[in-house]
């Protein structure tokens, strides 16, 4: 395979101001943890969605995990270099501060932890040519909306009061689109049809789209076992572990007390190579879903080995399916090591959302172009061979398909829904027997109210009935 080099650098960096003292009393690895956190959410929110820093402030970097909330509170003001696109924190005297930089359409990477801003000339990038514009597979068209009925006025209207679907809870946008046509669209003051905004675990159902385009192309299979080299050793049993397995949080790998949380790989600039690969065996693969984001970046690490070609890996996803789709304004980050965190790390707005959800109304065809596998909206919304339990407090989860969550008449929705959901109050939700998607975006507090998506979801399908 062709190989991504970047050197670590351990020189501090020069002309920066030292950390205040109010950081001085905390742990290093925390105060890098929430540097990082800082440095990259600054850069992709400035960077892949044009947001001042004050707006940073108030939304990407407000009511954020309660255990970085101190330790983010005592750090100084990013550096934001405009010419270069790249931003600084700095968190520990003799240090070099956390960097991320961007790049085009692949958004922003963070530094390996130890690095000064020279390393940054390694970071992959992605040329891409630009492709000839096919003006009837552009979406919306002409007619962009319908007369949206007054009662989906109403009902999509409360997503935006703070209360009616969870208290406290903040919502960017909504987008609810039947038949093709936008039937509604809002955005909050500072939010657009173009401002980007990170999907948080939605990224999972594109990782899902890009790996079901590989199939259609015959680069990967969906029951064979994954192939990582790192498990190919004679007796290993993790060799057993299928991309199928991977896209249904199933392959039994440990992934510590919350799957959800892999923080030094999405803020403390660690490689998917060095974290979620190196998981030992917990279960048989196949028998025991367990929610974890590991499983995602190894699917798509998967597909890096199967393509043995760093460059057609890096375009692949833009070739197949966000360039075809017209996702414009999606950014896929990877880590400094060339591998997509498309676990997470993933920046797109309302409309390119609804794109991707078009596809899957259309069992995988767009604009008369097959580009997934027939049937693969199939595949994703059925259920895993195991099943999610009970929160902690107890209260009953979705089902879940292949990278999707899966909802039915138990939530009072029709047979057949499922939805892409992401931290933070991120939703795209599929309702094929009514031909409609319902799009939420949000900055909801992380660890406190949860947006109820199934309640909203069933007012405006109600209302769009009516």
């Amino acid at each position: 395979m062709k190989k991504i080099a970047l050197s670590t650098f351990l020189l501090a960096a020069s002309g920066l101001a030292v950390s205040p003292a109010s950081a001085q009393d905390q742990d290093p690895a925390q105060l890098s943890i929430a540097a990082g956190y800082k440095a990259a959410f600054t850069c992709s929110a400035h960077f892949n969605a044009g947001r001042s820093l004050d707006q940073i402030a108030g939304d990407e970097l407000n009511r954020i995990y309660p255990d970085y909330r101190d330790a983010l509170a005592s750090l100084p003001d990013a550096v934001v270099d405009e010419k270069k696109k790249r931003v600084s924190v700095i968190y520990a005297d003799g240090a070099p501060p956390r960097i991320a930089q961007w790049r085009d359409k692949l958004g922003c990477a963070q530094l390996p932890t130890g690095a000064d801003a020279r390393a940054a000339k390694h970071l992959p990038t992605v040329v891409l040519a630009e492709a000839a514009r096919d003006e009837s597979a552009i979406w919306p068209a002409s007619r962009e909306s319908v007369p949206a009925p007054a009662a989906v006025k109403a009902a999509a209207d409360r997503a935006f009061d703070a209360k009616t679907y969870g208290d406290g809870t903040e919502t960017t946008a909504v987008l609810v689109v039947k038949d093709g046509d936008i039937l509604f669209e809002r955005y909050r003051d500072g939010f657009d049809a173009e401002t980007s905004q990170r999907t948080w675990s939605v990224a999972k159902s594109i990782a899902a789209t890009v790996i079901g385009a590989a199939v259609h192309q015959g680069l990967i299979e969906v029951d064979k076992p994954a192939g990582l080299a790192v498990w190919s050793s004679p007796g290993d049993p993790r060799a057993k572990i299928t991309l199928a397995d991977l896209l249904h949080m199933s392959s039994g790998l440990d992934a510590g007390p919350a799957g959800n949380r892999t923080d030094d790989v999405y803020f403390g600039g660690g490689r998917v190579i060095d974290h979620a690969m190196s998981r030992r065996l917990v279960a048989a693969p196949g028998t025991r879903w367990y929610y974890a984001n590991n499983d995602t970046m190894l699917a798509m690490r998967a597909l890096r080995e199967r393509m043995d070609d760093d460059s057609a890996y890096l375009e692949f996803p833009f070739r197949t399916v966000t360039g075809p789709l017209g996702m414009s304004d999606t950014y896929l980050e990877t880590d400094w090591n060339g591998d997509f965190v498309m676990s997470s790390q993933v920046w797109t707005t309302a409309r390119d959302l609804a794109r991707l959800g078009l596809l899957y109304l259309a069992d995988g065809v767009w604009a008369g172009e097959r580009i997934l596998p027939k049937d693969w909206s199939a595949f994703v919304a059925r259920p895993a061979p195991d099943q999610p339990g009970p929160r902690a407090n107890g209260e009953a989860r979705p089902g879940y398909g292949a990278q999707f969550w899966l909802f039915d008449e138990r939530h009072d929705l029709p047979a057949g829904t499922y939805a892409a959901m992401g931290n933070r109050g991120q939703y795209l939700v599929i309702v094929p027997e009514r031909n409609m998607l319902i799009i939420r975006r949000g900055f909801d507090d992380n660890g406190g109210a949860r947006f109820d998506i199934a309640a909203f979801a069933r007012d405006v399908l109600k209302a769009a009935a009516q």
